[in-house]
């Protein structure tokens, strides 16, 4: 089998990471990635958002956990997140952002490095909160969060992931 598809299917979502940044080369390398994912008719809308000062993760992470009602830390301690917004202009923007999302997750993997994709990101940047930090950060308003690729070294081993279901594939010649 072939490593891309290898790192894939090995992936897992990290809900548990140390204290320690990740490497700048490493975070160049996801964003790479997501800037390198497919968008439709090639429009490139998404936009990357790397937070890693402390406090503003903290920050996000809160903004976060209030839209679902909860003190949690949706980040899971996470030391980056990456704000991934799309323009709601362009028909396939969900879609443009999700894949971007992707590429990053399974960048990461391939670096060692821990990933997961935390929801609420629409809801938490059409906040007047969530506004004023997309305007500081020079997004467009036309610009609406898809969501949080958080980025960090695992604490603990992922594990394996649950066995597939079968029936899911269909092949029609």
């Amino acid at each position: 089998m072939n490593e891309a598809i290898r790192n894939m299917m090995e992936r897992r979502s990290c809900r548990s990471y140390k204290a320690e940044q990740i490497r700048d080369e490493e975070l160049e390398l996801i964003l790479k990635a997501g800037e390198w994912a497919p968008s439709g008719m090639g429009a490139q809308s998404p936009m990357l958002v790397a937070v890693q000062q402390p406090e503003l993760v903290k920050k996000l992470s809160a903004m976060n956990a209030a839209v679902m009602g909860s003190g949690a830390d949706p980040f899971y301690g996470a030391p980056t997140a990456v704000v991934v917004f799309a323009n709601t202009e362009r028909p396939t923007y969900v879609e443009d952002g999700s894949l971007a999302l992707g590429n990053m997750m399974n960048a990461a993997a391939s670096l060692g490095v821990g990933s997961c994709w935390i929801h609420r990101a629409k809801e938490v940047f059409s906040s007047e909160e969530g506004k004023a930090l997309k305007a500081e950060w020079g997004v467009p308003e036309s610009y609406e969060g898809i969501g949080h690729c958080i980025l960090g070294y695992a604490s603990a081993p992922l594990g394996e992931g649950k066995p597939r279901k079968e029936g899911r594939t269909r092949i029609v010649k």
